[in-house]
């Protein structure tokens, strides 16, 4: 199995992200910015609820497995 992404690659693929955001918004803006199919997959895998920034979701994605 892959490892999960890293922050710095989360953080290059929501660049310009408006928060708060629901999990269906940051799959919608990671994949029209070129995010890569497991990125997609993690914050697939991520709770549906609202984030209030980029490390948020770093930390959701991260401790994931």
């Amino acid at each position: 199995m892959a490892d999960n992404p890293s922050f710095i690659e989360v953080q290059k693929c929501l660049a310009g992200m408006d928060y708060p955001a629901s999990r269906d918004q940051l799959v919608d803006h990671a994949a029209e910015h070129g995010a890569d199919e497991p990125m997609l997959q993690a914050l697939r895998a991520m709770p549906d609820r609202e984030y209030d920034g980029p490390s948020g979701v770093s930390k959701e994605i991260t401790k994931s497995s």
